[in-house]
């Protein structure tokens, strides 16, 4: 296991066949440590990262998405677009049926911000 996190790494990430393909259900990850850097004043942003969504095909393997989270930490970069890159990510690696990133991050300068990103397959 590394023992400092690479920056933004989506190669990291590892999958599992879904067990359950021919079915719709909803797996949810909740990350309450979730850290960033704010690009312009490169103090760190602390949020939750929830993550929902219907498998396909394959699904999210659990250590890998710990430490691909954690590759954000070092990274300068707006809240939206960690969000939106978290979700683009995610939906490159197991093509979902459906899938929303929700970040929300913790108060600075008197403002939380809630940004939700969302990704949806086309229909069969």
């Amino acid at each position: 296991m590394p023992t400092a996190p690479r920056p933004h790494d989506a190669s990291i990430l590892d999958t599992f066949p879904n067990p359950k393909p021919a079915r719709d259900y909803q797996i949810s990850f909740e990350c309450p440590e979730f850290t960033c850097v704010c690009p312009k004043t490169g103090q760190p942003d602390f949020a939750t990262i929830h993550i929902e969504y219907v498998p396909d095909q394959l699904c999210i393997e659990l250590k890998s998405l710990k430490l691909y989270l954690w590759s954000f930490r070092e990274v300068g970069a707006f809240h939206e677009k960690v969000t939106n890159d978290i979700c683009d990510d995610l939906a490159a690696l197991v093509s979902p049926r459906r899938l929303v990133v929700t970040g929300d991050f913790r108060v600075r300068g008197g403002i939380t911000t809630r940004v939700v990103a969302r990704h949806e397959a086309p229909a069969r």
